[in-house]
């Protein structure tokens, strides 16, 4: 590249430069291209995940069969009458006249079907103090909770004429309501209080309206074309409710952190002088190549979840994929032209005190705030690096030491939501008085005949002995379907909300009374289902996609920054940050939700576990994220390297320059993932506090500490790239124009004999 040469290599630039000379073209597609996802989305429609897709094993099975015979199990609800002194028994008259009351105020309400007694049923605890009424809702199971509320009023009027007694529902719809009632509002406006808590800091960040516009308009587009792709790739792989939360979350904070990015890097190059069109060049050629190994490293990252196996896990994958992939492409392509359409218009509604000319007048030769806090701490890190190093890492070290403990679980309703709710204390009750009464185990039993002598014979044999070998107190209640051949037996587990011991009496009955009896019989199945073992089947899913997950996620971060960096060093170093952070993260997690350290900060007192699904999740997610930084700042510091700084001055460089950015950036991630910390669901409050926590220990002591002070101690050995790995693609085509212009820079020295290609 000589002198006057203005071009510049790398997809980048070029489509930095085409969407600059093309702005209303690369304007005009972008728009075309999210309303025609949009459109083409709701045309085909959503299709959710089923329940036999969620898990392999049992549960699958389970939800197979019932699926394939056309069974669609009604919402059950459950009616607890129980005396408030010992006293009283369900063998009193005023006890069976509430009993019967019950039963006539919920089919009165004509939404019920099938009310049994307990008296029939046999469901009275044994201290004779407590008795079930049981039934079922009209209508699909999906929808009960919106049918729900005449019955619920209905058990209320009959409390009120029993004040001697406490008369409670619970079941599927019941809670369904509850929890839709109570957090449905409470979730959504946390998603809606995000857009709003992006754009506050933005304005703060650049002090000007339109500069803070930009960056959420474009991740917004982003979001609302994913949907339409999800709408689309729906039909292929089925999504659900939770891959589009977790596809707004990180498509508003990568898209938002790209467009930032980007922003103020021109903005930057303006100050310093540049006309519009070559700072537009420079920040396509330099924060746009960083934003595409960023963006790839992160869809990487993501798509780990797909080995899981998981339909939870994949869909939450696949959408965040999707979205980070759109923000990237939005990033490189329509933001370049957005920004020569509007010129220096980008500094419109200019906030006094917050725009960087205000700044600039009242700091004038002392430069920008967060460089002075910088250049501060980085001279006390570049000072003594290895004291820097362990004392970073050894903190680091010592917040995740809690995670070797962890303990993971699918949280009880009792874990999920406290004492917040009434209806939590009746399953306490439900629990108590009838172990594992809430959330029995489900025996699907299919048959060539489900009526023949055999079977009727096994299923009798399976009641017995599930109730003599100690896993259940009973009752198990049988359903036939007589047309279908098939049968759904409901065992009580002991241990009841206590999963530990209900896994206990779970395996009783796969390994011990299943086999003895139905296990006998040829051509039946009988796997089993419910809470505690979808559980179960989730955790040994899972745990078996740890180790493929891991390892494909690192090997392929680790390759992409070998490729986009060409140094085996930078690769290396990227890796252990990241786990440093990752590991950081989850000892936070567990101090504060299983130890309880500072829980009651956080209102998580009492939880004791962390949900099961969370830290693989957290892993694949911040492994993404955090190369959103990691990237941005090592690509300064190699640009100012190839420049001809040695490489100490580089590293000091690359870190205050970028250090406006880098803390825009994160502080909008933190606040968006602590909005979720704040919800009253523990696990949605787990995920925020996981996240929010990383991101801040990642924008500040890897970034900040660890990773000037460990490139300063490896020093040239930065830069170590082996000759036979010179056959690899080279990534790093993208350079400043407008260095360019003025002379080619400087390589830096070779390391072990190669050269570093400019």
């Amino acid at each position: 590249m000589g002198n006057g040469d203005t071009r510049v290599r790398g997809i980048a630039a070029r489509a930095g430069g085409w969407s600059a000379r093309h702005r209303w073209a690369a304007v005009g597609i972008w728009m075309l291209f999210v309303v025609l996802t949009m459109g083409l989305g709701s045309a085909a429609g959503t299709v959710e995940v089923k329940n036999s897709e969620q898990i392999s094993g049992e549960t699958s099975r389970a939800a197979t069969i019932a699926e394939e015979a056309g069974i669609d199990e009604p919402a059950g609800e459950t009616v607890l009458v129980q005396a408030k002194d010992s006293g009283t028994k369900a063998t009193d008259a005023d006890f069976r006249a509430a009993v019967t009351a019950v039963m006539q105020a919920v089919e009165k309400t004509g939404e019920v079907t099938a009310v049994t007694s307990p008296y029939d049923t046999k469901t009275i605890s044994k201290d004779g103090r407590s008795a079930l009424v049981q039934f079922d809702m009209r209508g699909e199971a999906d929808t009960a909770g919106e049918r729900v509320e005449p019955v619920l009023k209905a058990v209320e009027e009959v409390q009120k004429d029993h004040e001697s007694l406490t008369i409670e529902q619970i079941g599927g719809a019941s809670m369904m309501k509850t929890f839709d009632d109570a957090f449905g509002e409470d979730f959504k406006q946390a998603e809606y209080s995000a857009v709003p808590v992006a754009l506050g800091i933005l304005l703060v960040a650049f002090g000007a309206v339109v500069a803070a516009l930009v960056p959420v308009a474009l991740a917004i587009t982003a979001i609302i074309a994913t949907m339409g792709l999800m709408g689309i790739v729906s039909h292929v792989m089925p999504m659900s409710d939770t891959a589009s939360s977790v596809m707004l979350l990180v498509g508003l904070a990568v898209g938002v952190d790209y467009c930032l990015f980007y922003l103020r890097r021109e903005r930057e190059e303006r100050a310093a002088g540049r006309d519009a069109q070559t700072a537009l060049q420079i920040a396509a050629a330099t924060s746009g190549r960083a934003i595409i190994v960023s963006g790839v490293t992160v869809c990487v990252a993501m798509a780990g979840m797909l080995f899981t196996g998981i339909a939870e896990f994949e869909g939450m994958g696949l959408a965040s994929l999707m979205v980070v992939a759109v923000a990237m492409v939005g990033s490189v392509t329509v933001l370049p032209a957005l920004l020569s359409l509007l010129g220096e218009r980008v500094e419109k509604g200019r906030i006094p005190y917050l725009h960087p000319e205000s700044k600039l007048r009242r700091n004038r030769g002392r430069g920008n705030r967060e460089s002075r806090f910088w250049t501060a701490v980085l001279k006390g890190v570049l000072a003594r690096p290895a004291l820097s190093v362990i004392v970073a890492a050894g903190a680091l070290l010592a917040v995740a030491a809690p995670a070797l403990g962890m303990k993971t679980q699918n949280l009880t309703l009792d874990q999920e939501f406290g004492d917040s709710l009434p209806i939590v204390a009746t399953y306490d009750r439900v629990n108590e008085a009838f172990p594992g009464g809430s959330d029995p185990a489900e025996v699907v039993i299919k048959a060539d005949d489900i009526n023949s002598p055999e079977v009727k014979s096994a299923i009798a044999d399976f009641r017995t002995q599930a109730v003599e070998s100690g896993a259940s107190r009973g009752p198990v209640d049988v359903k036939v379907h007589d047309e279908k051949n098939v049968a759904f037996v409901y065992v009580p587990l002991v241990g009841g909300s206590d999963l530990d011991k209900a896994e206990k009496s779970l395996t009783t009955i796969r390994d011990e009374v299943r086999p003895a009896t139905l296990g006998k019989v040829d051509g039946l199945e009988a796997p089993v289902t419910g809470q505690v073992a979808g559980s179960k089947d989730f955790n040994d899913q899972l745990g078996g996609a740890v180790a493929p997950v891991f390892a494909f996620v690192v090997v392929f971060a680790f390759l992409l920054m070998l490729l986009s960096f060409r140094s085996v060093t930078i690769a290396i170093t990227a890796i252990v940050l990241n786990l440093l952070s990752v590991g950081a993260a989850y000892g936070i997690l567990v101090g504060v939700f299983q130890h309880g350290w500072g829980a009651s900060l956080v209102g998580a007192e009492g939880v004791g576990a962390i949900i099961t699904w969370l830290p693989l999740f957290l892993f694949v997610i911040l492994f993404g994220l955090s190369m959103d930084y990691h990237v941005f700042v090592v690509s300064r510091i190699r640009e100012a390297r190839l420049r001809g700084r040695d490489t100490k001055d580089a590293i000091q460089h690359g870190v205050v320059t970028t250090a406006g950015v880098v803390t825009s950036a994160a502080v909008i991630m933190v606040a968006v993932f602590a909005i979720f910390g704040t919800l009253s669901m523990q696990s949605m409050k787990q995920m925020g506090v996981g996240l929010a926590a990383a991101v801040l220990i990642d924008a500040t002591i890897i970034r900040g500490v660890l990773l000037p002070a460990a490139m300063a101690l490896l020093g040239e050995r930065n830069w170590y790239f082996p000759k036979w790995l010179n056959r690899l693609p080279d990534l790093t085509h993208d350079e400043s124009p407008g260095d360019a212009v003025a002379s080619p820079p400087p390589s830096p020295p070779a390391v072990e004999g190669e050269k570093v290609r400019v």
